[in-house]
């Protein structure tokens, strides 16, 4: 295989934002038998950006989009854009778990981010962290996507430092986020040099 047998140790930084977008807005293929949180008319996206740094089975950048779902009583995401500038992280994340992962370049400087593909750019942000809450805080949820016409359902196991954050992120209004484009999220948190399990055992 070109890419590590899951579950995936990995590590790094990851600054999150969410937004309410209306769902007429979001495009997105839910799983099978997964239906949206909904606000009103209004669901729940998340924007991250993610560092994965050496000392993980793989080091590589990250750029992706989320919505919350619910499937039966369970509240979880579901990726619906993902760029990666690993091609081992695409096809691994791809195969194993369905996560639709694209080839993108990356500039992470400082708290600052931008994304770019071959078409063009993808999205720009800056993270500025506020408030930092005390220790090393779990984190347990799953991920479920689509793979082989079936909903997969991945955990997601991680302990960080979590830090509030003050965000922007300005998508490409003529990219494939541009469901974003000119949005102000309603909150913001950084995980800090998080420790991760992606996948089965």
């Amino acid at each position: 295989m070109s890419y590590p047998a899951e579950p995936w140790a990995l590590q790094g930084q990851l600054h999150s934002s969410a937004f309410l977008v209306p769902l007429v807005e979001v495009p997105v293929d839910l799983p099978p038998g997964c239906s949206p949180v909904r606000v009103g008319r209004f669901g729940v996206v998340g924007a991250v950006w993610v560092d994965y740094e050496p000392g993980g089975v793989l080091d590589y950048r990250e750029l992706m989009t989320v919505l919350l779902v619910r499937k039966g009583w369970q509240v979880m995401p579901t990726v619906t854009h993902i760029w990666v500038d690993s091609e081992a992280s695409r096809d691994g994340g791809r195969a194993l778990w369905g996560i639709p992962k694209q080839l993108a370049s990356f500039d992470f400087t400082g708290a600052d981010f931008a994304a770019r593909d071959d078409v063009g750019p993808l999205a720009a942000g800056s993270v500025r962290p506020l408030m930092g809450l005390p220790g090393r805080w779990p984190t347990n949820f799953r991920v479920v996507q689509w793979l082989g016409g079936k909903a997969k359902l991945s955990p997601v196991r991680s302990r960080a430092a979590i830090s509030l954050s003050r965000a922007a992120f300005d998508a490409d209004p003529s990219g494939p986020l541009a469901f974003l484009a000119g949005r102000r999220p309603f909150a913001s948190f950084t995980l800090r040099d998080f420790e991760m399990s992606f996948g089965s055992r």
